[in-house]
């Protein structure tokens, strides 16, 4: 008779059958494999018709979630694109990834899973904002306490909430006491650290919901083996005008100054000429992050990598940019606009210019919290921010966006146009990006606008104009980094 068991994240297989994933281990005198091939191995041993004692569950007591979701009050109707959803992921025995876009209604789709698989579920997203958005919908949604893990607190219920970094550290102690896992943002799932939540559990059903399923470092691949691969796909494009506001994206050029073009041109040529003489060539990501390693031990690299940043730093910042910023504004006195930046130097010179209250990675949570929900109010009608908003907030009064300097990455891009995407009667949401032409940002706005030009049904229901120009004084440089 086989016996498995679990421990610390992984599974004891004492008996003298070998079964897929698993290797002797010396020490326990027995084969041991990741949590996350249970449900691979004990299908093996019922096809194989091998007996065999399953003493891995130890599932937290968990009351009637179906019957709690019924008799709650707040069970709302799935909409026909969040059924096909659920059914696709419940065909392919509750495993898998659901993309869909922000403001779609990812949560209630967690949440129907939930009451569906009637097994304690433990829900892991990347922030905490996020956390405290899915705790108050799931305490709504089941009338009963959430659990929270994260943020400084430790209290595990049938249903938990756990950000990314918490689920991490207690991953051996978790892996087999919570039938479900619920992945949100799950793009951040293939990360090093974060997978072996995933590896570590033996939860037979898993769910991921992203926006956004594709990583620029190409890790999502990973996905299908710890979460299931991606069952069900919509884009924006296919709910814009219907489930999402009907929105466009403008493309507004800048240009340098001829004192900022003879410098922009300096830096790029010590950049490019580095590139040419030692045959290095950046298609992404990856080899950039080669050219940083080699600065550090290659002087002349090093000097390359520093002209490349201050080129950057030009077109980024110039000052035509601001003008062009301030039309906007200007443009939209009665909408709810959040500007994005790539650096926190501009998220600083637009806040101290435009008065717009600024949100950083440096801003304390509780004055975050606060500029966030004047800005639902209405007090604030605009907010300027790096990064930090491209994922994990939930505020549908926003309609107008503004990418003032950005990255080529599309899971940026998709997260930032998401923000404004929420329908409001009679609103048009406008995606704007201000780019300093005969620049190399010209490309990288190039390639992030592959997010949406690429995707199934594209310029259905959202528009795009072509970059409105402005005469550059100067002369032009490459377009590419």
């Amino acid at each position: 008779m086989i016996r498995i068991s679990f421990k610390q994240g992984t599974l004891l297989i004492e008996g003298n059958v070998r079964v897929p994933n698993a290797v002797w281990d010396e020490r326990s005198g027995s084969f041991r494999a990741l949590a996350l091939y249970y449900r691979d191995i004990i299908n093996y041993l019922k096809k194989s018709k091998i007996p065999f004692k399953d003493e891995v569950l130890d599932l937290l007591p968990c009351p009637d979630l179906a019957a709690a979701y019924e008799a709650s009050g707040k069970k709302l109707e799935l909409r026909d694109y969040q059924a096909e959803a659920l059914v696709s992921w419940g065909e392919n025995d509750r495993w898998g990834v659901l993309v869909l876009p922000t403001g779609s209604g990812k949560t209630l789709v967690g949440i129907r899973a939930i009451a569906g698989c009637n097994t304690p579920a433990l829900v892991i997203v990347p922030t905490l904002d996020l956390l405290e958005q899915w705790k108050r919908q799931l305490e709504e949604s089941f009338s009963m306490e959430i659990g929270k893990l994260g943020g400084g607190e430790k209290k595990i219920l049938p249903v938990t909430v756990s950000t990314y970094d918490s689920a991490y550290i207690h991953a051996e102690t978790l892996g087999n006491r919570f039938g479900l896992l619920i992945f949100d943002e799950v793009h951040h799932l293939p990360a090093a650290g974060y997978r072996s939540i995933a590896e570590f559990s033996a939860a037979p059903c898993r769910l991921g919901l992203t926006a956004t399923y594709e990583r620029e470092d190409e890790l999502h691949s990973e996905l299908n083996r710890l979460v299931g691969g991606k069952v069900y796909e919509k884009h924006v494009s296919e709910l814009a005008g219907g489930h999402l506001a009907p929105y466009r994206i403008e493309r507004i050029a800048a240009a340098l100054t001829d004192e900022e073009r003879k410098e922009y041109d300096r830096y790029y040529s010590i950049y490019i000429n580095y590139l040419r003489k030692t045959g290095m060539v950046i298609r992404g990501p990856r080899d950039f992050q080669k050219l940083v390693m080699k600065s550090g031990r290659d002087p002349e690299a090093r000097k390359a990598l520093l002209a490349r940043n201050a080129a950057r730093d030009l077109a980024f910042n110039t000052d035509s940019k601001i003008e062009k910023l301030k039309e906007i504004l200007e443009a939209h006195r009665e909408d709810r606009i959040f500007i994005f930046t790539e650096h926190n130097r501009l998220v600083h010179r637009i806040s101290r210019e435009f008065l717009i209250p600024a949100i950083t990675y440096r801003t304390p949570a509780k004055e975050r919290s606060s500029i966030l929900e004047k800005f639902k109010k209405g007090k604030y009608r605009a907010v300027v921010t790096s990064k930090v908003l491209d994922e994990g907030i939930d505020v549908p009064e926003a309609n107008i966006g503004i990418i003032a300097s950005g990255t080529g990455s599309k899971l940026a891009y998709i997260q930032r146009l998401g923000r404004i995407l929420r329908k409001k009667e009679g609103k048009e949401a406008v995606l704007y990006e201000i780019i300093t032409e005969e620049t190399t940002e010209a490309g990288t706005a190039r390639r992030r606008k592959e997010a949406i030009s690429t995707r199934k049904g594209a310029g259905k229901t959202g528009r795009e104009s072509r970059m409105k120009k402005e005469k550059s004084p100067g002369g032009g440089s490459p377009a590419h980094i």
